[in-house]
């Protein structure tokens, strides 16, 4: 089973937020929280999208590389990105190397920069605040109606590198859904 567990400090977490410091850190303080700007939307789906195929903890670790390679994730600083920029994080280290993800988070920052009454607004149309809590790890989707849905609409806009899942992915980080297991403490805590 993958219940809430209680770490040495006391406190019940979802089991990921156990294994690395890096996790429990993260777990506490930002995963879930409500974010309702753009440019932490824009940060978050970017990430999210970096993230696919490889370990959270990566992008966690990599994370102020990425906030310095593209400009605090400022979409307007991004849009603006052209072809020596590419090549300039394409010899990043401090980044994921990946040319069709940053090639996507450049699209992405053009596209959000288009999206009629902004990134935030949009994303939070497909918060579902009345999603079921979920006792074990195994319970919890990888994708849900809602998270189609608005992978759909951010495609609709021309956003890449944004399927169900990803889109599930950026509606837990930014407490579109509250996916912390029942008996961890920061269920409800938003």
């Amino acid at each position: 089973m993958s219940t809430a567990i209680r770490g040495e400090d006391g406190l019940a977490r979802c089991p990921w937020g156990l294994s690395a410091p890096d996790y429990i850190a993260y777990h506490d303080e930002e995963w879930g929280r409500p974010v309702r700007d753009d440019q932490g939307l824009y940060e978050r789906l970017c990430l999210e999208a970096f993230q696919s195929g490889l370990s959270w903890l990566t992008i966690l670790r990599k994370r102020e590389g990425f906030r310095a390679a593209f400009c605090g994730f400022d979409p307007e600083k991004v849009a603006a990105f052209g072809p020596d920029d590419v090549e300039r994080l394409m010899a990043d280290a401090s980044i994921v190397r990946n040319r069709a993800k940053i090639d996507a988070a450049i699209n992405n920052a053009r596209a959000a920069l288009d999206v009629p009454g902004g990134l935030a607004a949009t994303a939070w149309r497909f918060a579902d605040p009345h999603a079921p809590a979920h006792a074990d790890m195994s319970d919890v989707p990888a994708y849900t109606d809602g998270s189609k849905a608005l992978a759909k609409e951010l495609k609709r806009h021309g956003f890449r590198f944004v399927g169900p899942t990803t889109a599930y992915a950026l509606m837990q980080a930014c407490g579109l859904v509250d996916d912390h297991l029942t008996g961890c403490h920061r269920r409800g805590a938003y």
